[in-house]
């Protein structure tokens, strides 16, 4: 179980495994270690893997965006003594790779991309209108993947907690304006780092265009696309996932 590799340690909770280059993953808004538990498990055998779990419900309010997070992963970066880091985010955790990387160039080996924000996310909106409805919840749930059988009910019901707590949903709405307002068009063309953006054709949430648009904005970046896939393919599809993460970093001379 990935729970026995979570430490709590000054203001950080994350799970550290594996040896050799840091790698570090950031989850989305409603993610978590489930999110990634078969890429972790693949990956430690040749990195250190580390992932902070994002304070999303206990940052300060006014610190709770893109440009928060971004100071977070410094300090953590700073509390663990890495000097270099290989990235991964899907979601919000990738625009604060994005984020991250332009301020910090010199602390990115590179960059996997997996349903980031940054360029154009479609959210619930700007509200959740129906959120005492446990089967509208559910739908939205759904409709981030292409298979709508891999929003299990744990997974509902969390989203469902989460929609139907005032601080919670307050939180989630100010990352999401502050997703939209850290628009990183222009920044874009000067993080000179390898990217690897690993999208699903069936993404609804960043669709396949905003992982276009990525690539052609980014300087160094290589473009992968999971069919039958939604919004986060390390969830959906993971061993379609991994196989192109680990040919990636083999031929970027990242992974030995």
């Amino acid at each position: 179980m990935l729970e026995h590799y979570v430490k709590e340690e000054d203001d950080f909770k994350y799970l550290e495994k594996g040896e050799g280059t840091p790698l570090i993953i950031l989850h989305g808004i409603m993610g978590g270690l489930s999110n990634f538990d078969k890429v972790i498990e693949y990956f430690s055998k040749d990195f250190r893997v580390l992932m902070p779990l994002l304070p999303i419900y206990s940052f300060p309010l006014l610190k709770t965006s893109v440009k928060g997070f971004s100071k977070y992963l410094n300090d953590f970066f700073k509390f663990k003594k890495i000097d270099k880091a290989i990235l991964l985010g899907n979601s919000l955790g990738g625009h604060v790779s994005l984020y991250f990387t332009n301020k910090n160039p010199q602390k990115t080996l590179a960059m996997i991309l997996t349903g980031s924000s940054g360029l154009y996310e479609k959210g619930m909106g700007d509200s959740y209108p129906q959120r005492k409805n446990y089967d509208y919840i559910k739908r939205k749930a759904q409709e981030v993947f292409h298979d709508p059988k891999v929003a299990t009910k744990e997974l509902v019901d969390e989203v469902f907690e989460i929609v139907n707590n005032r601080m919670k949903v307050i939180r989630t709405l100010a990352l999401a304006k502050s997703a939209i307002r850290h628009n990183m068009a222009k920044d874009l063309p000067n993080i000179n780092v390898p990217a690897c953006l690993i999208w699903g054709k069936d993404d609804k949430v960043t669709p396949p265009e905003v992982a276009g648009e990525f690539q052609k904005l980014l300087p160094d970046a290589d473009l992968y696309w999971i069919e039958n896939c939604g919004h986060a393919p390390m969830m959906e599809h993971p061993g379609k996932f991994i196989e192109i993460m680990d040919q990636w970093l083999t031929k970027r001379g990242l992974k030995k």
